[in-house]
This record gives C-alpha cells, structure tokens and sequence, in this order.
C-alpha cells in the first residue's frame, strides 16, 4: 500500500513547508506531486497535510508517515549504496570453507592478495563448516566452497583449481620409506592417521584399499594436518595427504613421500560457489587465483 516515493514525498513535504519547493526537490510538477498526495490520502482514507496551513505543516497522520520515512529511507539507501559496491566489487563478503582439510596453508596468501585488491571485502575462514560444507553454501552461510567431491547440485557452479596426488607421508626411517610405491595390502599392519570424516569421503579408502578389499589394522582419527604430520613423523602412524602438503615436510628430512599404487592416486580440487553470484568481481577474483596451475602457485 505504501510505496517509497510516498515516503519521500512525505518527507520532502515536512522539510520544505511548501507544495512548489517539495515538487522542485522531488523533480516532479506541482500537479503531479498534488495527484500523488491525494492518490495516497485516498489509499490511506485520511489527510497528510493540512492545506490551509501557511507555511505547508502535517497532520497527526503525515507525521506519523514523517516519522516512518526518517527511519526507513536512510536504510533503504544505506542497503543500495551496498549492493552497488557490492556489484563494482568495491565490497561485500567472502566467506570460505574447505573440504580440502590441508588448503589453510595455500589459501590464507591467496585471501591476503584478494584483500588488497578489494580493501572493502569481509573475508572468513569456517573451519568449523570444513566436513560438510556443500549445504551450508546452498542456504547461504559461506560463499565459497573448496572441494575434490564434485557433486550436481542445482544453482551450483563448479570450477576445476588444479589436479594433485595423494601420496603415503611416513616417518624416514620408517620400513615402507624409500619404496617407490606401496600397495593396499602394506596397510593392513599400520595405524592410519586420517581427518574426522566419514570413510566414504577419503580417497585412500574409497579409491584405494576398499577395491582391494583391505583395512589398515587401525584407523585413528587426527584434527589438522600439521598434526598429521607430526604424528607419522613420530611413528604414531601413517597419513594420506597431498604430495604438495607432503613435499613441504620432506624437505625437513623427518618425512618420507610414497606414492601409492604403480600409478598414483591422482585428484582434483573444485571451488563451488552459487550460480546466481558467480561473476561478483571478488568471487570471481577468488576463484582466478586458486585456479593457478597448483596449489603453490
């Protein structure tokens, strides 16, 4: 019933006292303006201003109307001039989650970058979404997601980052170091070290030891890949991680890399964002840079 341009014709009326100044400011013609104000004194079934009044005053009705105006107008322009900066990437949010448990140490770079380009942008990091985050993006908790688990989700778009392969992390001095490959059945001895998720969504299970019908003789369950790391380092177990990740920690000679299989357990990194924000200038920027060509690029 009432509209936005009654409210500023309300509110234009109270500040100028006069019907030809309100029209002026309001870039109407004095009969238009007066058509309008008698269009919405009939909608509304009681008069706004009072006529005889000079200068131009409100009744107890316009007033009320005044009041309205002065609380909802500035909110409707402050969430405009939002969305335009949201449209010229001049702002908006950027919130990331990752079922790529080991990407923290790739992306944070990459959000400092994307920061400096877009000094405006709100940027999070939801650790906590990081096991199942694909709903969380539909219903519009997180913006991003960073995923190998490609899934046809309507209203998603999904867009390849960069291939890697999963490799086998040991102590050095452990008894599979220095092999060229392992097979499934030199598990059935050891402690894997994996991220708390589901079997079903870890690759050394699904694509590895489960077609060869084989289960590591425990299976024990490690938050954060540093700690990964550290553990197998320490000979508490083995881990499955990606050779970029791996490489890192080989080069500190506690850690050996093993691939696994004659060919390698090859993967792929997705990001996942809502088809209808896809080409924000920030989502977009974002996802350009994770699309380097590796996850040290």
């Amino acid at each position: 019933m009432i509209e936005l341009r009654h409210l500023r014709t309300v509110m234009t009326l109270k500040e100028t006292g006069n019907l030809t100044a309100a029209a002026s400011r309001l870039h109407l013609t004095q009969s238009a303006l007066s058509h309008q104000l008698k269009e919405l004194e009939a909608r509304l079934g009681i008069a706004l201003i009072n006529r005889a009044s000079r200068p131009l005053t409100l009744t107890q009705a316009g007033r009320r109307l005044a009041e309205l105006a002065a609380r909802v107008l500035p909110q409707v322009e402050q969430t405009l001039a939002d969305i335009r900066a949201l449209a010229d990437g001049q702002a908006g949010r950027l919130a990331v989650a990752s079922e790529c448990h080991s990407c923290l140490e790739w992306l944070l770079p990459r959000l400092r970058g994307l920061r400096a380009r877009f000094p405006g942008l709100e940027l999070d990091v939801a650790l906590s979404l990081s096991y199942d985050p694909l709903p969380h993006l539909c219903e519009g908790t997180v913006d991003v997601v960073l995923t190998p688990d490609r899934r046809d989700v309507p209203g998603l778009v999904w867009t390849k980052l960069f291939d890697y392969e999963m490799r086998l992390a040991v102590a050095a001095q452990h008894r599979l170091a220095g092999r060229p490959y392992i097979l499934p059945q030199d598990l059935r001895d050891e402690t894997l070290l994996v991220y708390p998720v589901e079997r079903t969504r870890l690759d050394v299970f699904t694509r590895f030891l489960w077609p060869a019908a084989t289960e590591p003789r425990r299976v024990r369950a490690v938050e954060g890949s540093t700690l990964l790391l550290e553990l197998a380092a320490l000979e508490q177990g083995v881990a499955v991680l990606p050779d970029w990740l791996i490489d890192t920690a080989v080069a500190s000679g506690r850690i050996a890399s093993v691939r696994l299989g004659s060919t390698g357990l090859r993967s792929s990194l997705y990001a996942c964002v809502r088809e209808a924000e896809a080409d924000l200038p920030h989502l977009a920027a974002f996802v350009l840079s994770c699309a380097s060509g590796s996850a040290e690029g």
